[in-house]
């Protein structure tokens, strides 16, 4: 018999010494030489104002350097498919474990990408329905919108011993319906918006952005193409010729020489336009888009992008498009209630997914839902559904303010899922500006002390109570609390929305005050958004009172555009300088002819080296300033041209606010950009390099140009530290006071109890959601208690 003798237990192991993620030295972007000891397996939030370096630190420095090594575990062949980020700029970074970045980009914009397809949820009810449909209609990709039918067949040489040529046959079968290819919609061109059709092609005719009279690739194809007349007023067309300008199918033709292709003017618009997400258009080009095109349910498949043999296949009386339609806490049940054990596994699978959905609080979604419409929280919810019952432990989970568009309600359901994943054994690394999510650190970084140039240092790390005791910025608003108003201001009017149904709306009928400050509120999916933007909106639009909306839809910005090029205030700053030096505008633009020709105005040279990162130096000719050397010779007001992009706006607001350098054009633009609270940025800061809170008050300076009695604003507050909410009160209050008519879709407390009304639907999400449940001053809100917002009010003010 074995003996086991009793041993000493042995001394610490060193494989517990690396108990921490250690960042020495890092200098990415606005970091100045920030060093931080990260615990492992704890939950640790990252605080400070807007611009003070959080994101650079968690995302731009551990998250990156984490997935670049991982990246080089691959082959060089595998490398070559893959993005080669470079090397942080930082001295030492130790202890880094595999990083999971859950952001709140959106997903996919695609026409055809919903939330069944962006989950995996929609691939598993296709495998289900193509086993156990009846009547079968195929394999599952005949349940799959995306995938279209084909078939075909001839004669085929097969290159094996003899050579002979065989007949063969190839069929696919797939579920995308043929009217709408898939999309749901389909698409009504207004002709009178493409075209002026009293004029001729040589006199300008098109009226489609960027289409002008002089493009080559565009409008002179058309001229030169032989099929129509190019100096006879489109109205003049023959049959024929108004068939080959509008539909024929695409041709071969020479024009000056050139070989080109011709297409009828309505496939081109569908492919040029109507392929594309609306969301994802510059301003202008949707704004034609909507003009242009009216966009009406597909009446062959009513809608749900299928096919009729797709719809026709049914489980239990079900078909997979009654499915995706259900709200996805439904959808979980009816999958419980199958019972197949040819399947077993399958429903497992796709029950465990379906309730994760609920379980993060997204259960009044439904599959079928586009992508391109979730919120940013939303889409940042969806993105975590794959982690929740992941067995994978010590990853470094990392999270841009998870709790972004949750109603307090929801928050505390947020904070018991980030502690979940810490529990298992997770780092998680957490970017925050809302106390109750702070609150629950094991550890908090604190940067700052302000932001941009005056950020970018560690001011706190430690505990929850050492940060309320110390004497940062955030530790002194940590316990901040808004006070409901004393006196409200009286509206002046209202506008009237009845009987709207837009989503889950159960023919709501409000009324909006006009020129006072109205806050739309209740738990998330209630229908909010559906309300304002899908009633509020189009009600303002289409009456006398002009509307701005600012929705949350992102700023795509590279490292060639900036706060001065995003904004307009560039063309005012331009042309000020040509005035000054007797020369052209266009030599005062980086993108232009003033560009250095050795970076071609981007300040840096990038060296390729194929699978490994590649590399980038500051171009020697122009020192980073992006410009030739003569540009920079000519002067205004005693500055060049890079020295001015190079300033602060709160510099660059003095400076062409007085003196020789005055310019009220580019004044009014640089007295908003402050105004929002980006007084830090330089006007030259390439916007790839802002966070999302910075990028949604940049749209909101631009956004304040219009002219409009009826602003509407969803979740101002994003991305906002506790200070700068106080900022953000003062900028609403000055909008109301001007005249104007202010409606915020909002869930943070300081803004509700800073209102002149509320207006709060639910009572919860979803199908139990759509409905009005309290309308009236914040002070009768609280004193009701009728609702969960008022709860939560009540409990922030103090009530």
């Amino acid at each position: 018999m074995a003996t086991r003798t009793r041993t000493q237990p042995p001394a610490s192991h060193g494989a517990d010494s690396h108990e921490l993620i250690r960042v020495h030295g890092a200098r990415v972007n606005n970091l100045k030489d920030v060093s931080v000891e990260i615990p492992k397996r704890r939950l640790t939030v990252f605080t400070g104002v807007s611009g003070s370096g959080k994101s650079s630190l968690v995302f731009d420095t551990v998250a990156a350097e984490s997935q670049r090594l991982i990246n080089e575990t691959y082959s060089a062949f595998v490398q070559g498919f893959m993005p080669t980020p470079a090397r942080p700029d930082v001295d030492v970074l130790e202890g880094l474990t595999t990083a999971i970045i859950v952001d709140q980009q959106r997903i996919g914009s695609d026409p055809r990408s919903t939330v069944g397809t962006v989950t995996d949820a929609h691939a598993m009810l296709r495998i289900l329905f193509s086993r156990l449909g009846t009547p079968h209609v195929g394999p599952p990709s005949a349940f799959s919108f995306n995938t279209a039918s084909v078939r075909a067949s001839g004669a085929i040489t097969v290159e094996r011993g003899d050579r002979k040529t065989v007949k063969a046959t190839y069929e696919r079968t797939g579920g995308m319906c043929t009217r709408c290819e898939g999309r749901g919609s389909v698409s009504d061109i207004d002709l009178g918006q493409l075209y002026d059709d009293t004029k001729s092609l040589s006199e300008g005719a098109f009226t489609i952005p960027g289409w002008k009279s002089d493009s080559f690739w565009t409008v002179r194809v058309y001229a030169g193409s032989g099929f129509v007349d190019p100096d006879k007023p489109i109205r003049e067309f023959t049959e024929q010729e108004m068939r080959d300008f509008l539909y024929r199918e695409p041709v071969k033709v020479k024009v000056d020489g050139v070989n080109l292709t011709y297409e009828g003017l309505i496939p081109k618009i569908q492919k040029s336009f109507l392929s594309k997400d609306r969301e994802s258009m510059q301003p202008h080009i949707r704004a034609f888009v909507e003009r242009a095109v009216a966009f009406t349910t597909c009446p062959e498949c009513d809608g749900t992008r299928l096919s009729e043999g797709a719809r026709s296949s049914k489980i239990a009386g079900v078909s997979i498009a009654d499915a995706c339609a259900m709200e996805i806490r439904e959808l979980a049940e009816w999958v419980r209630g199958l019972s197949e054990s040819s399947v077993t596994p399958l429903l497992t699978s796709l029950g465990g997914t379906l309730d994760s959905f609920v379980e993060i609080g997204l259960g009044y979604l439904a599959l079928e839902r586009p992508s391109g419409t979730l919120s940013g929280g939303e889409a940042q919810r969806v993105k975590m559904i794959r982690h929740l019952g992941s067995p994978l432990t010590d990853i470094t989970y990392v999270f841009d303010e998870p709790t972004i568009g949750l109603h307090p309600h929801d928050v505390r359901r947020m904070n018991d899922l980030l502690l979940r994943l810490r529990d298992k054994g997770n780092t998680v690394l957490v970017v925050e500006h809302k106390p109750e999510t702070i609150a629950i650190a094991d550890h908090v970084v604190d940067l700052g002390p302000g932001a941009g140039t005056a950020g970018g240092t560690v001011c706190f790390e430690g505990t929850v109570e050492g940060l309320r005791r110390g004497g940062t910025v955030t530790g002194r608003h940590f316990d901040d609390r808004a006070s409901l108003k004393e006196s409200v201001r009286k509206p002046f009017g209202a506008l009237e929305i009845r009987g709207a149904t837009t989503h889950n709306l159960r023919g709501v009928d409000v009324d909006i005050p006009l020129g006072v400050l109205t806050v739309v509120t209740g738990v998330a999916g209630s229908g909010k958004s559906s309300l304002v933007h899908g009633s509020l909106v189009k009600r303002s639009a289409a009456g006398d009172e002009g509307v701005v909306s600012v929705d949350q839809s992102p700023i795509r910005g590279s490292r060639r555009s900036n706060p001065a090029t995003y904004t307009g205030l560039l063309e005012p700053i331009r042309k000020a300088f040509a005035r000054a030096n007797g020369v052209k505008p266009a030599l005062f633009s980086a993108n232009s002819e003033g560009a250095c020709p050795t970076c071609n105005g981007a300040g840096v040279v990038f060296t390729d080296l194929a699978m490994m990162a590649g590399v980038a130096g500051t171009c020697e000719d122009c020192e980073g300033r992006r410009f030739q050397a003569s540009v920079l010779e000519h002067r205004f007001g005693g500055r060049d041209i890079s020295e001015v992009l190079a300033m602060p706006v709160a510099e660059a607001e003095e400076f062409f606010g007085a003196g020789e350098a005055r310019t009220p054009a580019a004044h009014r633009v640089l007295v908003r950009l402050a105004d929002v609270g980006l007084g830090y940025l330089t006007l030259g800061q390439p916007l790839n390099t802002l966070s999302g809170g910075e990028r949604q008050r940049l749209k909101l300076a631009v956004h304040m140009a219009e002219k409009g009695g009826v602003y509407v604003l969803d979740e101002p507050t994003t991305g906002l530290h506790l200070a700068d909410v106080e900022q953000l009160l003062g900028l609403l209050d000055r909008l109301v006071d001007s005249g104007k008519s202010v409606v915020v879709v909002e869930h943070h407390q300081a803004v509700m109890a800073h209102a002149d009304w509320i207006i709060d639907l639910g009572p919860g999400a979803g199908h139990d959601g759509g409905r009005i449940v309290f309308e009236g001053t914040p002070a009768d809100l609280v004193a009701a208690r009728s609702t969960l917002t008022a709860e939560h009010l009540a409990s922030y003010v103090g009530a």
